[in-house]
């Protein structure tokens, strides 16, 4: 999973929350910042019951929020969900990217506007996301955002 620093640079960068079951998100700046969600449908939970472990459900969140606008949470890609991403955004290069692991991390390769970009990191995940966000800021600055 990627750090929540790096879904927050991705979210100003421009990417974009088309929110499905089973996607994590954090609140920052809210006293959750070590904490990460998940969109389900139904709030489950382990817990022990007499003795035994169990998997417990509820209906509403035990704390005392009902609610949090999407432009207040950030969205936290999987490794997945950045890779179809980065193949969306680069859909029109040729070989668009390679990912490899090496002794020193992971890095990924993309082919950008005729370029050859390598981003490397501890996880794959780190180094989509950080071609993503190269692609994204890139094309910030050709748009004038």
């Amino acid at each position: 999973m990627i750090s929540i620093g790096l879904a927050l640079e991705l979210k100003s960068a421009g990417l974009v929350w088309r929110t499905t079951n089973y996607d994590f998100f954090a609140i920052p700046d809210r006293g959750f910042d070590d904490r990460v969600f998940v969109l389900a449908d139904m709030m489950a939970y382990t817990e022990l019951v007499q003795g035994w472990p169990v998997v417990a459900f509820h209906g509403t969140a035990e704390w005392a929020l009902d609610y949090i606008l999407t432009s207040e949470v950030v969205w936290v890609p999987t490794e997945e969900q950045l890779r179809e991403i980065l193949v969306l955004q680069l859909d029109r290069e040729s070989e668009p990217l390679t990912l490899s692991l090496r002794a020193d991390g992971y890095h990924c390769s993309i082919n950008f506007r005729g370029e050859r970009l390598t981003y490397s990191a501890a996880t794959a995940g780190e180094a989509y996301a950080l071609a993503l966000l190269h692609v994204l800021r890139s094309q910030n600055v050709t748009s004038g955002v």
